[in-house]
């Protein structure tokens, strides 16, 4: 998600922002809107981008329309052309009549004039008066809001009109929902009338009634997310918000149903599943954090230098292995505290090493420094073939240590230690066998990495490097460990190929 203001749409800008909290956990959010040190568990808020949704009101009449386009135009009239009367075969070539012709007109006005109900017409201009008199009772905290607000309150009476003309305008209802959560940002934080809740509250609506139009619009079931989201974080840790959280996670899930190539949402989706977790029951938290974990882990895939889910995938982690210790349960099929601790660090330094500059990442990258398996990356254990045999007999792959750092994945060989003898005068003969090659891959000779289900390979988790130099093929011992050696080695590469090689080298060093 890009960190830029769209001026047309809440979606493509409006990412939550992490901030780590104090003390014992690392923060899971991409940026909060607090920033306290980053101690303690993870709290994450979503901040909304500015954003302009209606036009200009400066702007020239042609300019109006076209920034704030309805579907008036696509929407059909109630008026079949089938029902027309049709000519009488005479009445081809007749001449008809002024008082014919007017007469005529007049009934094409009225039947293009009311395609709906005077009852839903009535009932529509009832909502926008209830909506119009939230968006205008709004002043902004200063100058530069108060500007904001004149233009949102100008957009909203445009969608007022085009709804009034037509209930079911579908885009004019989802960008009525753009205006209202905008302003909701925009209520001065010692206002009580309109509160920022009862305009959230009505944009929700307004989402609700343009998702029920058309089913498809994922947009609006992202910033809806968003909105509910910012509900939930009023109720705290109340069983009201539990149920808008859950109600935030299923329309983020259902905006990446209708888009699958968004980060953003797939990284709001996790963040809204990690607040959830942290009010339900112990015994349904794991479930809803390990799929927190894997919603991060899939924005990273979809946009490798998307450093804000990196960040979030480590403090997550963090907070998992902070359970783990304070509840002192050991699962052996899953990882112990001190591999989470150490998976929660690979992340941050990443996050860091993409974003030097950023404060929460620097603060939270202090805290967890000393769990990297410093001085690398990461290291662990993967089974390896013979050196220069890619597809030897199983019984040849041994499982040997690998470290990865910011220039390669390197192979550890252990020397095997001879009987040493002594000269006379003391000088040590034959120390050792040392003549061993390992296994090492350059991290700009890197083409791809992925998983691989090859049938040649040992059991395990099969890992596949595609080099310029050719294909090396590892097995890692769990599925689980080869997750954490892909993000790895994704990571290390985008670090390395957006020029931050030397920010992750000084981590190590520091």
């Amino acid at each position: 998600m890009p960190e830029t203001t769209e001026e047309s749409e809440l979606h493509n800008g409006h990412q939550p922002q992490a901030e780590p909290e104090p003390e014992s956990k690392a923060e899971s959010q991409p940026e909060s809107k607090t920033e306290p040190g980053p101690e303690n568990k993870p709290e994450e808020a979503l901040k909304l981008e500015p954003v302009v949704t209606g036009a200009d009101p400066n702007t020239k009449e042609e300019d109006k329309e076209s920034s704030i386009q309805s579907n008036d135009a696509a929407t059909p009239s109630s008026t079949d052309q089938n029902a027309r009367p049709q000519l009488r075969k005479d009445e081809g070539n007749r001449t008809f009549t002024m008082r014919e012709l007017l007469t005529e007109f007049k009934s094409d006005e009225e039947e293009v004039g009311s395609p709906y109900s005077r009852e839903s017409t009535q009932r529509q201009s009832n909502q926008n008066s209830a909506a119009m008199e939230l968006v205008s009772s709004v002043t902004g905290a200063d100058e530069e809001g108060q500007s904001r607000q004149r233009v949102l309150v100008y957009a909203a009476k445009r969608y007022a009109a085009a709804l009034e003309k037509n209930p079911e305008d579908y885009d004019a209802l989802y960008n009525w929902a753009l205006v209202l959560q905008e302003s909701a940002d925009n209520v001065s934080p010692d206002s009580t009338s309109p509160s920022k809740d009862d305009l959230l509250e009505e944009a929700c609506k307004k989402y609700d009634d343009a998702t029920r139009l058309c089913p498809t619009l994922h947009d609006a079931f992202y910033n809806w997310a968003i909105a509910i989201s910012d509900r939930a974080k009023m109720r705290g840790r109340t069983k009201e918000a539990e149920e808008l959280w859950e109600q935030a996670t299923k329309n983020y899930e259902k905006a990446v149903q209708l888009n699958w190539n968004s980060p953003q949402a797939l990284n709001n989706w996790g963040l809204a599943l990690q607040e959830l977790s942290a009010i339900v029951s112990a015994r349904e938290k794991q479930k809803i954090v390990k799929t927190a974990i894997s919603k991060f882990r899939e924005a990273i895939r979809l946009q490798f230098d998307f450093h804000r889910a990196i960040y979030n995938l480590g403090t997550v982690l963090y907070a998992l292995a902070e359970d783990s210790v304070q509840t002192g349960t050991t699962n052996p099929k899953e990882m112990s505290s001190n591999e989470l601790y150490s998976q929660s660090a690979i992340y941050i330094a990443a996050a860091h090493a993409l974003k030097p500059n950023y404060s929460v990442y620097s603060s939270a990258l202090k805290l967890v420094h000393s769990m990297l398996p410093l001085p690398h990356l990461k290291d662990g254990y993967l089974t390896a073939p013979p050196f220069g045999n890619t597809f030897p007999p199983h019984s040849d792959w041994k499982r040997t240590e690998f470290f990865l750092n910011q220039e390669a994945l390197q192979q550890v060989i252990k020397v095997e230690q001879k009987q040493v003898s002594r000269s006379l005068s003391g000088r040590i003969v034959d120390a050792g066998n040392t003549d061993k090659k390992a296994i090492r891959v350059d991290i700009p000779d890197i083409i791809s990495v992925s998983a691989s289900a090859d049938l040649t390979l040992p059991p395990g988790a099969g890992l596949c490097i595609n080099t310029t130099s050719g294909q090396v093929f590892l097995v890692a011992d769990s599925w689980e460990s080869l997750d954490g050696w892909l993000d790895a080695l994704h990571l290390v590469y985008t670090i390395y190929a957006r020029g931050k090689t030397d920010v992750l080298a000084g981590i190590y060093r520091s």
